[in-house]
């Protein structure tokens, strides 16, 4: 079967010029009458135009289904769009606060979205949530600058106006001269030249040809750019880490262990205990001596006795204490 005929075969359709095969002019319905055709012929035909008509008719249904939704959402947007400019009117005649609430709620996706384009050049370490903050003042001040009368769409106007207000603020923070800043891209487009025009990277004396100024001047705009070269140290510290954080890596000599705490706790809770299992006039010399920091001597006359039994009592002291929380370190 040629190209041709498989066509027809499919399609049903005949090539232009080509006799009509026999089995198609059995299958016509000019050569066939109707009444030759037998009773379960005629009812497979009647119900192919019944189901065709069904067809049209879920097809017209569907049809008039997709007209009414996009009328209905037609007709949807025709009404925000009209509410909207009805309320620039009545913010125009009486700009209270309000309405010019309503007015930035309404157009803040601008300012997102202005603020992903902006941010998509700049470093890692600018806040998205920052130039978010700069255009919602750019959005304020388009609301209360623009003119609906004047038959401008506000969109454009204001997206002008929230990029030069994020740009305005990232200048401000820019501790590099804008100055400097142009001679920065005006170096990299000439290296950009030079390297496409020589096939390598140039020297110095050429780019400083192409900059038609001085080698002198090349090095003093080499020290000034260093000033531009400035990288993140968070950046460095987690490079080819998962996570990791600056604080993380600094030591902190002043912080205070929690493990030594515990332990130190512990530890006075212990001595505590065996100091109260000592006899009262134990409890008085070690009280004294190591609380209220006083001599042997100065304790020998608080309890009327010489010195030298004061350490007696002392060593006593020690030595109950120290077998007491060896008993307790055992445990």
């Amino acid at each position: 079967m040629g190209a041709a005929q498989r066509f027809a075969a499919v399609s049903g359709e005949v090539p232009v010029g080509r006799p009509v095969p026999a089995s198609a002019e059995n299958l016509s319905a000019e050569a066939v009458p109707i009444e030759n055709v037998p009773a379960d012929g005629r009812d497979a035909v009647s119900q192919a135009d019944s189901g065709d008509s069904t067809g049209e008719g879920h097809a017209k249904a569907a049809g008039s289904g997709t007209e009414t939704a996009s009328a209905s959402a037609g007709a949807a947007v025709n009404n925000v769009d009209a509410a909207i400019h009805a309320l620039w009117l009545e913010f125009r005649a009486k700009p209270h606060q309000r309405l010019r609430e309503r007015l930035v709620l309404h157009y803040a996706p601008l300012v997102k979205y202005v603020a992903g384009r902006v941010g998509t050049g700049l470093p890692t370490h600018v806040d998205v949530g920052d130039l978010v903050q700069s255009g919602i003042f750019g959005l304020i001040d388009a609301i209360e600058k623009f003119d609906p009368e004047r038959g401008l769409r506000f969109e454009t106007y204001a997206m002008q106006r929230i990029r030069g207000a994020i740009l305005d603020d990232l200048r401000s923070q820019d501790w590099v001269p804008r100055v400097v800043r142009s001679r920065l891209r005006e170096a990299e487009r000439a290296l950009e030249r030079l390297g496409a025009r020589l096939h390598r990277t140039p020297t110095d004396t050429e780019l400083a040809e192409e900059l038609e100024i001085g080698l002198g001047e090349l090095r003093d705009l080499y020290g000034q750019l260093r000033l531009t070269s400035v990288v993140a140290l968070e950046d460095l510290v987690s490079a080819g880490k998962d996570s990791g954080s600056l604080v993380d890596t600094l030591p902190d000599d002043d912080a205070v262990d929690p493990v030594a705490v515990l332990v130190d706790r512990d530890n006075r809770r212990q001595l505590a205990e065996a100091i109260a299992q000592l006899t009262e006039r134990d409890r008085i010399v070690v009280s004294l001596y190591y609380f209220e920091s006083l001599t042997l001597a100065e304790i020998g006359k608080v309890l009327g006795v010489t010195e030298s039994r004061v350490s007696q009592l002392h060593t006593r002291a020690v030595l109950r204490l120290r077998a007491r929380l060896t008993e307790q370190a055992s445990v």
